[in-house]
């Protein structure tokens, strides 16, 4: 590429990196990485719930009403400090998240986590926490989709580890990036789950190294299922999103027989 029109990583981006020493000139950031196994404190874990025996009025088979689903969404009190209400979309995000790959597999999970549809489908409702000492952000959403749905698509999440474990990825800045997905462990809640970790190294203009690191869950309970993602620039850490899902399903469930208790 002529140096006259090498991409650069937008300023709003390029600031937060250097202020928190995530540039670095060495090797890269993404190649390995340690992540604990599971959150330094877990919550209790959580028995499978009973089916219900009610029949939906929705096309997804939920149970729960709008009402309902927004309540079984975390919130920032959930999870405390440093975490607050979003301030909206994430500086890096149309930066470093939008790319593209000619792997046709490898694409579907790229514009999977750029659109915010790790379910297959637009979120029924969702909530954005941000962290504003990292810069990093949780995306957590209740789906809209039968549970047969959302079992293939967690089967296929499943697979990423192996059919796109390493490609590479370009964003709409001309930006090179060397993308990794493996398994993340998740708590055992549930009925499904899938947990990944995508990670996003490359190198701006100006020969610094840059890491973008995104955890990804999705969990189903009965006929309900919710997703998220924690991403932030460097190694974000893994106990945020191991309390997220734990909260995350305790909540869901608990709505689920609150649902249940009123029929």
């Amino acid at each position: 590429m002529s140096p006259a029109i090498r991409p650069r990583i937008p300023r709003a981006v390029l600031l937060p990196l250097m202020a928190t020493g995530l540039l670095v000139g060495g090797g890269c950031a993404a190649l390995g990485l340690e992540h604990p196994r599971s959150a330094p404190h877990p919550l209790p874990t959580l028995d499978r719930p009973a089916p219900t025996s009610k029949a939906s009025a929705r096309a997804d088979g939920s149970t729960l009403t709008d009402e309902q689903a927004q309540g079984a969404l975390i919130t920032q009190t959930d999870l405390g400090a440093p975490w607050t209400a979003t301030r909206g979309a994430a500086t890096w995000r149309d930066a470093l998240l939008k790319t593209r790959t000619t792997v046709a597999e490898c694409q579907r999970l790229l514009d999977a986590l750029y659109s915010d549809e790790l379910l297959g489908a637009p979120a029924r409702v969702a909530i954005g926490l941000d962290d504003a000492d990292t810069d990093a952000q949780i995306r957590f959403q209740i789906g809209a989709r039968r549970p047969a749905d959302v079992d293939t698509t967690l089967a296929w999440l499943g697979t990423m580890p192996t059919n796109c474990a390493r490609f590479t990825a370009t964003t709409d800045l001309g930006l090179v990036e060397d993308v990794q997905v493996v398994n993340a462990p998740l708590p055992e809640v549930g009925d499904v789950r899938q947990g990944l970790r995508v990670t996003f190294a490359g190198m701006s203009d100006d020969g610094q190294e840059f890491l973008l690191t995104m955890d990804v869950a999705a969990v189903r309970i009965g006929e309900d299922a919710f997703a998220l993602t924690n991403g932030g620039l460097g190694d974000v850490p893994n106990d945020a999103t191991q309390a997220a899902v734990q909260i995350g399903a305790l909540r869901l469930a608990d709505i689920r027989r609150q649902g249940r208790a009123q029929v």
